[in-house]
């Protein structure tokens, strides 16, 4: 009886010690937006947190270091589409440095997006398709920055996504001509 009693208080003593210390390597820090400007009028805000610690990858060619790391912004819109081939088109992302606010930044999209699409007959058989389009050709990447957040303004309507690069740990030479 004696040792289950002082069993349980190792084990509760563990798990107490094993949270305290482990649960700030796994925080993600405070959302805090008060340096940002509002969205002007007929925008909406997206906010993207960073986790401060990711999954290692199983793969050891890519790097663990998050200053190899990008974030790539993609702006677009769900939309319900046919045959036709569609994208969007208007003002791509555009960054403002915040004045007195030590690397943070605003992206932001201005104008109007339009859906364009090539018009052509589709068969009549063929059904529609809702599919996500993104505005602009070219990505487009920010740096990997969990100490802030990445603050995106886009048109009503629109939404933001992301995704996460990470390079390899090896660099390979060019060919000199």
């Amino acid at each position: 009886m004696q040792a289950s009693i002082q069993n349980r208080i190792f084990f509760g003593l563990v798990v107490l010690l094993a949270t305290t210390v482990l649960e700030p390597l796994r925080a993600i820090p405070r959302l805090d937006l008060n340096d940002y400007p509002q969205p002007i009028a007929g925008q909406q805000r997206w906010v993207i947190q960073l986790p401060g610690l990711l999954a290692k990858s199983p793969d050891p060619v890519l790097s663990t270091n998050a200053v190899d790391w990008r974030v790539q912004l993609i702006v677009g819109r769900t939309s319900q589409l046919d045959c036709n081939q569609n994208h969007l088109a208007g003002q791509g992302l555009r960054m403002e440095r915040l004045q007195g606010a030590e690397q943070r930044m605003l992206y932001s999209v201005a104008g109007a997006v339009k859906v364009m699409s090539t018009r052509m007959v589709c068969p009549p058989d063929e059904p529609m398709r809702e599919s996500f389009l993104g505005l602009g050709s070219k990505p487009y990447l920010v740096p990997y920055n969990a100490s802030f957040p990445i603050v995106v303004d886009v048109p009503g309507g629109l939404e933001v996504r992301w995704w996460l690069w990470r390079a390899e740990i090896t660099r390979r030479e060019a060919t000199k001509l």
